[in-house]
């Protein structure tokens, strides 16, 4: 039985593992809604629910989509997402901003506990200092772990409920069990998949089963994975910016997560652009000199775009950008 943990201050009891919404795109209707109603069944009671807007009338229009689709008249926890730079979370937070209509959707009883996302951990650490919201989500696994030095310290402190994002690297980590038993090392922290079948939650909530100390062999296997991946995976610190050429370089270097979750026609909305920024690229390599992992960004580049060129082609993202 999958069982039920206090998510920080808020009250609510909530499952130890959360349904994660981005691949169900993937599916047709009639699908999606039959996947929704097994992951109910499997007893999950944490949907993922996000706005990504920065003002206001954004927010609130997103937030009463939400509702309509859910057919609810709240939602416990919704999530300002992607505040993931300085300047998204002047614009989150500032006047006319979205958290305005967080404020006001809190007084109509719409929102219960306002939340946010975050790729970028510094960013997440301000926005947690603010000491406005009850939960907060950033990419959490074994390779992406850095939010276990800061992140989760500081939010646990505050009474925050705590969500791993891309528990499996979004799709790159495969090893579904030992991405579940390292993150049940942090009993706190709610991991969020995104699922596309029933029977990868069912597979989830078996690993999930697995209690005690990661084993020799297992922290063994993580330090390959981390030594392995070091080399080519990005951490989207976005540290390597600003370009001078304008290339959002963690978009690309985190496109192959996009393809293995999501639709090509949704896909391209969110990276077509990137990619043909990437043409500018002048190889400068301030990118590589500010990288705090050492990546070869401008050859990355090259990959990520040989990669996207065969996608286009053939349906088929090459493994030319791992190297």
């Amino acid at each position: 039985m999958l069982g039920r943990m206090p998510f920080g201050r808020t009250g609510l009891m909530v499952t130890r593992v959360a349904f994660g919404g981005i691949p169900i795109q993937r599916l047709s209707r009639e699908d999606g809604v039959r996947l929704v109603r097994d992951i109910l069944d499997l007893g999950v009671n944490f949907i993922d629910t996000k706005s990504p807007a920065s003002d206001k009338k954004g927010f609130l229009a997103d937030l009463e989509e939400s509702l309509r689709r859910l057919g609810t008249d709240f939602i416990d926890v919704f999530q300002h997402h992607n505040v993931s730079s300085r300047e998204k979370m002047d614009a989150v937070m500032g006047p006319g901003g979205a958290f305005e209509g967080m404020g006001e959707a809190i007084r109509e009883g719409k929102v219960r506990f306002p939340a946010f996302s975050a790729h970028c951990l510094p960013v997440a650490a301000e926005m947690i200092r603010t000491e406005r919201f009850a939960a907060m989500q950033v990419p959490f696994n074994f390779v992406d772990h850095q939010a276990a030095d800061e992140v989760i310290p500081l939010a646990r402190d505050k009474g925050m409920g705590m969500i791993a994002m891309k528990p499996l690297g979004g799709g790159l980590l495969e090893d579904a069990r030992l991405c579940f038993r390292y993150l049940a090392q942090f009993p706190d922290v709610v991991p969020d998949p995104g699922i596309e079948t029933a029977d990868q939650m069912r597979q989830i909530i078996s690993c999930m089963g697995v209690k005690g100390p990661l084993t020799e062999e297992e922290a063994a296997s993580i330090e390959a994975l981390r030594s392995a991946l070091g080399r080519a995976w990005c951490h989207r610190c976005d540290y390597c910016q600003p370009c001078p050429q304008g290339i959002p370089i963690s978009v690309i270097l985190v496109a192959e997560s996009f393809v293995r979750r999501m639709p090509l026609e949704k896909m391209r909305d969110f990276v077509e652009g990137p990619f043909k920024a990437a043409e500018a690229c002048a190889e400068c390599r301030q990118c590589a000199d500010r990288c705090p992992y050492n990546l070869d960004i401008p050859s990355l580049l090259k990959r990520h775009r040989s990669s996207w060129d065969g996608l286009l082609r053939t349906g088929v993202w090459s493994q030319a950008a791992r190297g």
